[in-house]
Order: C-alpha cells, then structure tokens, then sequence
C-alpha cells in the first residue's frame, strides 16, 4: 500500500525530513499491514467487551465538607478588593 507521507504530515502540521518521511513510510505501512491481518480474523462467535475483569469503579456521593465563611476566607488575604481576594492583573503590562 503507498502511503503519501508528506500529505499526511502536512495534514498533521509536522514538518519532517525526506528521512524521516522514509521511515515513517516503512512503519505506517507496516501498521497497516498488521490491522489488515487483523480484518481476517473470524470474529462472528466473539461477544463485544469493553473490560474482561468485572472491576466496576466504585463511587461515592460527593459531600461538601466544613465550609469557611466570607470573612473567614479573606482573614488572611495580603489584599483584598470588595469582599474579594485582589490579585494583580495577568494580563495587564504591569
């Protein structure tokens, strides 16, 4: 199978070398070739799986713990700003 690696680099905006392209020529198509054996296998009688262990995850419900209060939470602020924490600007030239 021919493979134009330059598309499909420039398709991925990766700049590669005419080195580089061969050798990915070499490995894309032998990945190919592997999923394309893999097509042949006979897989009517196999039931569809996502896991084979039988772990579920185990959840919980969320709980919110101790709370502080406004005036708690801005207790030790360096700076504070309308009952708020005041912070310098991220994107101002400062």
């Amino acid at each position: 199978m021919k493979i134009n690696i330059a598309h499909v680099a420039k398709l991925a905006n990766l700049p590669i070398s005419p080195q580089e392209e061969q050798k990915f020529a070499s490995q894309l198509s032998n990945v190919l070739d592997y999923i394309a054996r893999l097509n042949e296998i006979d897989t009517t009688n196999v039931e569809e799986t996502s896991q084979i262990t039988g772990l579920e995850n185990i959840t919980r419900k969320d709980e919110a713990g101790k709370c502080l209060s406004q005036k708690e939470a801005l207790s030790q602020a360096k700076s504070t700003h309308n009952n708020l924490f005041a912070v310098k600007g991220v994107f101002a030239d400062e």
